[in-house]
């Protein structure tokens, strides 16, 4: 009995591949979104102008926090400020700003502490860096961004790139470089990653040890 329903819920979660509804971000099933997948992060009226031009028609309020950046003896890439693409993630995941605060509303329920990354991003993996070539030759454990070709997604939605093509924002590594956050290029269905976790195959996209 539990074998066949893991083998159906395996396979409810393969047929949404590729599509936001039934994802992870699809917030319908929620009550504080109105029954709409879309409008907590997006709206075609009164959109925030202020937000990340690369993201049209934002809708959500976004943290104003400083957070504590990655730290590391061996560290080399040079850490900043989370980019403003990163910070639309973290206007949710950083727990300071309510999931229902968008539309100018000011919202009152706060994300799972499960998916609450908090403002210490000291304890997560390293984002809003550079990420090229010469970081590469400079850390001997990173693969060069623009000649290591990775596939992201899974069943018939894959792109195949350099990690620089399919991954990288403008050679930035940010919180999209792994995540996709419409599901159109995940490859797991609960934390949206481009590439599988398992035998460390998400790693291994960008570290050869």
């Amino acid at each position: 009995m539990k074998a066949a329903f893991a083998l159906a819920l395996l396979l409810a979660r393969a047929a949404t591949a590729g599509v936001i509804g039934g994802s992870a971000h699809d917030f319908s099933r929620t009550a504080w979104s109105a029954g709409k997948i879309c409008i907590a992060c997006h709206t075609p009226h009164r959109a925030d102008g202020t937000a990340a031009a690369a993201v049209p028609m934002w809708n959500h309020s976004t943290s104003t926090r400083t957070y504590r950046l990655y730290s590391s003896a061996a560290l080399m890439a040079r850490m900043e400020q989370p980019a403003p693409m990163s910070k639309l993630c973290l206007s949710c995941h950083d727990g300071t700003v309510a999931l229902d605060s968008f539309g100018g509303n000011l919202g009152a329920r706060f994300i799972s502490d499960a998916n609450n990354l908090g403002t210490d991003l000291n304890v997560h993996h390293p984002t809003s860096f550079v990420y090229d070539p010469a970081l590469a030759a400079a850390k001997r454990s990173l693969l060069n961004p623009d000649s290591r070709v990775v596939t992201i997604g899974t069943g018939a939605q894959t792109r195949t790139g350099s990690v620089t093509e399919v991954m990288l924002y403008e050679r930035r590594l940010e919180c999209s470089t792994c995540h996709d956050v419409h599901n159109t290029f995940a490859a797991t269905p609960v934390a949206l990653m481009k590439i599988t976790e398992q035998a460390s195959a998400l790693c291994f996209a960008c570290h050869s040890f």
